[in-house]
This record gives C-alpha cells, structure tokens and sequence, in this order.
C-alpha cells in the first residue's frame, strides 16, 4: 500500500442507502375470479345501467322500498373486479379457554430473523485472502478489523472509530487479528512473519515476538496467557507472552498453510486447519510429552483448505469445520474419537463459521456464487434462513460479546451487523437469601456451646431430658432458616 494514498472512503463510516418508494416496481393486478359475481356484472353492464322512461312519478314510499331492496340484495356495488378474498370467519372446535392456556404452554414462541443487515459499515482496502484472518470482536465490546496495513477500532457501544497502528510497507500488510480474553489487549500478525502485542487502552505496543516464523502469520488464537500462531511455513507455536523467551511449544504436522486455529473451551485441545485440506486436533498433555507423534487427531476428509473451525459452547468435545472451494462442506467432529459424526455439502465455499451461544444452531458464511450467510439448525441441519447483502465472498465473522450480534466482513469492502442470533435473554430474579447467610450458623453455635456447659453442671440422669430439649431447639432453628429463605 503506497504511503501517500488516501481512501476513498472513511473506514467504518455507516454507509446510507437510497430506500426504494414502496410505489415503485408494482406488478400488475390480477383479479381473483373466485371472488366475483358474474350474474351481477353482466346486469350492470347490460340492463342495469339503462335509463327506462317512466312517466308516472314515484312515490317516496317506492323509491324507499327499492332502496332496502337493493341493500337487502347488496345490488350497490360499483366494483366488479375483486382482488382479494374475505378471510373466513373461524369456527371454534374446543371451548376458547382450555385451547389457549394448552397453546401457551407448548408452543415455543419463534424468533424473528432479520433478512438484512442491521448496520453496514465501510470497510476499503481489506485484503481479499481467503487464509488470513482481519476481523475479531474483543469482551469489552469493541470490534477490530485490518484494512490494509492499518487496524481499526469500532466501539460497538458508541459507534466510535479510532485507528490503533498502521505498520510499514515492509512488515505490512496486517494478515490476523486476535483480542486477549482480557478485551483489552490484542494480537496482531503481520506479513514478515512477526506478531505484535499492543495494548489498546494506552494505545502502545508492548513487545514484539519473533524468531518463531519465517513466513507470515494467518491465524492467531489465546489459551489464556499463552498465544498460539500459524503461519504460511505451517508451524504452530505455543508462545507464552510472560517471558522473555515466548517459544514454549511447536507441532509440526501440516504441510501447507496454516489458516485456522481454535482453542477448546477447557483449553486442552486445540484444532488447526490448513491449504493441506488437514483438520489436525492437538492435546497439551501430548504434545508436552516430547512424544513422536504430535496430534491426537489427524483427519482427512476435507479436500480442499480447512479455515472455519468453531468449537460447540453445550458439548465440549464436538468441533464443526468448514472447507473451501474444492469442498464446500461443514463436517462435525467427535474430538475425543476422531470420528465425523455428520457432513453437509452447503454448494459453495465455507469461509467462517460461528455456534449460537444460546441456542443450537450454527451459522456459516460462504464465497462464490451467493455470498451469504446461512442459519442451520443442529442436529437437522434444516436451513432457517439465508442472509443475503455482501456481493462477493464473505471472507471473515465475529461475534458479539453477548452473542446476539454477528460482524461479517467480505470482499466487497463492507463489514455487516446482523441480529441474526436474536436478543440476549434476561437474566433470572435471584431468589431471595439472607441477608447474613451465616447467622443460623452462628446462632447454632452459640446454643451447642451454652448446651456443653449446662451438660457438664447437671447431674448425668437428666442427659436425656435435656438431649431431647437439644433435638427441640435444632428443630426450631432449621425451621427459622427455612422460612427465612
């Protein structure tokens, strides 16, 4: 990217677009002719609408009586054309009560899913590669992309943009993005095959990692406070950002560049794909062992680069992966088995694929030829929605810390908002504790103590009298602490 140029456009301004008049592009009127009265159109466009000559005058009374005669038998219509049939009037089966209490209780509302985007943001310069990664939403709520060599910040909160570095010609172009768990510090991959850490509330890079790589660096990931790179000569390395000397880890077992890397929920497996058209899983405990064999999985059904990758957040050992061109299917993984438990052809390139956190679907985006975004249901894999806007691949998602929205940047140089996984759910009435959760506690300790010294002044016959005048009062105190949960 030449230093002097100027964007045409402002990176991550609202684009506006002209709403078309709901007047326009009407199609023609075709009249329902079930819903016509062809004995009543010909006689008004026959005999009814002739003049006859009458010379007597009507009387008041007559011409009242053809007035009621011509609502009774609705011969006032002006209309002969209908367009529209009147809906029926509903017949009731079951009594209105029961139908509806029983209906309120098994039908599951439906979520509404909006088929357009709800903001569309600029995005110019953004690399059309399919094996990079430009694009992550952090836990503070902000959204980063790279565009070009330079990395963007939008405030999903406010709308805000800032712009947080722009690399040199030499190290650029950015080619991954990843935000630490903390949201507030990030990693950046670039193409000399370096990693930068920065932290994004000062504004300040805080190190560089080098020495690993010889190539650039497409996929990032975290496992707490250890960053997991890899790069096009398809080493993965485990660098731990505490020390001086990062390198901590490194599985060699793909041959072509790496493109995709997730780390499990528990943290102790990790999934990487590559151009290799490889899903490898890797175990820490295993690949710590200094044994031969690195991975714990190494699985070859896709044929083409694997880069979607999404671990399942309601079943920790099933991973969804998606394949490029030459495949264009989303498999599912048993990660302690290593068996394909399902595989879908979706018809086009699977480029990024995202697990709803709180219900059981998973959405995919794709390249050539619709570039949309697909809802699937899962385990059915039924289709729930296709969503359509981007008109070239859609190359990266990320999604929002409440899990609702989902980011989708493409080639076209625009970056979406979709409300594609509903509203986040409200949170449950805590019930009701109390106030000084250890006061029953302490106030049946206070009678064992006062219970040991009365048992150790009384004689020994009176041990039961007064044991049974202890089970008493431990009855009451439990019976206070229930009622006052």
């Amino acid at each position: 990217m030449d230093a002097g140029k100027t964007p045409s456009r402002s990176p991550l301004q609202e684009k506006i677009f002209r709403r078309k008049n709901s007047r326009e592009n009407l199609d023609r009127f075709i009249p329902n002719r079930a819903a016509m009265d062809f004995d009543f159109a010909r006689y008004m466009l026959t005999e009814g609408r002739k003049v006859k000559p009458n010379p007597v005058v009507s009387s008041p009374s007559k011409e009242a009586y053809k007035k009621l005669l011509a609502e009774v038998f609705n011969m006032n219509r002006t209309r002969i054309l209908a367009f529209k049939d009147k809906p029926p009037t509903p017949v009731e089966l079951f009594p209105t009560e029961v139908s509806s209490a029983q209906q309120l209780k098994s039908v599951k509302p439906r979520r509404h899913i909006p088929q357009s985007s709800e903001r569309t943001l600029d995005a110019p310069d953004i690399v059309d590669d399919y094996y990079l990664n430009l694009l992550d939403w952090g836990s503070s709520n902000i959204l980063s992309i790279a565009l070009g060599n330079t990395l963007y910040l939008w405030d999903a909160s406010d709308g805000s943009t800032s712009e947080l570095v722009t690399i040199e010609d030499e190290y650029g172009p950015i080619t991954s993005v990843r935000w630490a768990p903390d949201g507030r510090h990030i990693a950046i991959g670039l193409n000399n095959s370096e990693v930068q850490l920065w932290d994004t509330t000062a504004k300040r890079k805080l190190r560089t990692l080098h020495g690993g790589h010889r190539m650039r660096v497409g996929a990032l990931d975290w496992n707490n406070f250890i960053l997991t790179t890899g790069a096009m000569d398809s080493l993965i390395i485990n660098n731990d950002v505490r020390v001086r000397y990062h390198i901590v880890e490194t599985y060699r077992g793909h041959t072509g560049e790496v493109c995709g890397l997730k780390w499990s929920a528990s943290g102790q497996q990790l999934a990487s794909g590559a151009n290799d058209n490889l899903l490898q899983i890797w175990d820490r405990a295993m690949a710590s062992s200094n044994s031969s064999t690195q991975w714990l999985h190494r699985l070859e059904d896709h044929t083409a680069a694997v880069k979607a990758l999404a671990w399942c957040p309601f079943q920790s050992n099933l991973l969804a992966s998606g394949g490029g061109a030459g495949d264009r299917c989303i498999k599912f993984w048993n990660t302690h088995t290593g068996s394909c438990l399902n595989s879908l052809d979706t018809g086009s390139q699977v480029c990024s694929l995202l697990w709803n956190k709180n219900e059981r679907e998973l959405l995919s985006s794709h390249g050539f030829t619709e570039n949309q975004l697909t809802l699937w249901k899962y385990p059915s894999m039924i289709k729930m929605a296709e969503l359509s806007g981007h008109t070239s691949r859609v190359l990266f998602m990320a999604q929002s810390p409440d899990g609702c929205t989902v980011a989708s940047a493409a080639a076209d140089e625009t970056l979406r908002l979709w409300k594609v996984f509903g509203s986040p759910k409200a949170a449950k009435p805590a019930s009701k504790t109390n106030s000084e959760p250890f006061a029953n506690i302490d106030l049946l300790g206070k009678v064992l103590g006062i219970c040991e010294k009365f048992f150790k002044e009384v004689n020994a016959k009176h041990f039961v009298a007064f044991f049974c005048l202890f089970l008493l009062l431990l009855m009451i105190i439990i019976f206070l602490s229930e009622v006052s949960a």
